[in-house]
């Protein structure tokens, strides 16, 4: 069967759009949710690790039908974007919010483990020299676990990516706009289209395995170092 090359490459590009946006909130947010969760004397902490840990595991589409709830024109959150006519439901930001939801429990967790391990000894010296809490973490801290870092937000890109049950209620799965790469396998199946799922399904596993290769390289220079 022939195959128009756009069916392979418009997902495909779309993915990795959705990606480099969820990757800019990864750091944005991802970071600081991982520090406030590494600090033991915050409070509601507890609540805040419940937030963050839910995607991991509560069920995608039943938290995508939830955000569905909120972020809808109707919703306490999207009924006041509406007034600024700005739409997360069935658009390119619904696939965003979806990556970043999915993706940030691999985010944030991997990197408060690191954070809660970095000698305290480093961080108090960086208070009493004068520095603040932000420009410790961001000078001293996070370059001191940079393979830590770029771990985590690689294995929350890989999730990102890969992400099928919040993608579908918030994006809504509209071919030529909203069709991730997994999406577009999830279509070509419902279609019987076992070939252009096949080729797809190849295309993701060549990027899971570059995925896996970097990670690999990460481990093994932290071992060196």
């Amino acid at each position: 069967m022939d195959y128009n090359l756009e069916q392979i490459t418009h997902p495909l590009l779309l993915s990795f759009q959705t990606v480099g946006c969820s990757m800019v909130l990864f750091l944005l947010i991802g970071v600081p949710f991982a520090y406030l969760l590494s600090q033991r004397a915050l409070k509601f902490r507890w609540l805040l690790d419940t937030v963050v840990t839910l995607p991991l595991i509560f069920p995608p589409i039943a938290i995508g039908f939830f955000l569905l709830l909120l972020l809808g024109k109707n919703g306490y959150i999207g009924s006041f974007f509406a007034q600024f006519n700005i739409a997360f439901i069935f658009s390119f930001y619904g696939l965003v919010i979806a990556g970043f939801i999915a993706g940030l429990p691999l985010m944030v967790k991997p990197l408060q483990s690191a954070i809660e391990s970095f000698p305290q000894s480093i961080v108090e010296a960086s208070y009493m020299s004068g520095k603040s809490r932000v420009k410790t973490l961001l000078f001293i801290t996070l370059p001191s676990i940079k393979n830590a870092l770029f771990s985590a937000l690689l294995i929350a890109c890989a999730r990102a990516m890969g992400e099928v049950g919040i993608t579908l209620m918030l994006g809504g799965n509209i071919i030529g706009q909203t069709d991730t790469i997994s999406l577009a396998i999830y279509n070509a199946v419902f279609d019987g289209d076992h070939q252009l799922a096949l080729i797809l399904s190849a295309v993701l596993v060549v990027i899971s395995l570059l995925f896996f290769t970097i990670l690999y390289l990460l481990e093994k220079k932290k071992m060196i170092i």
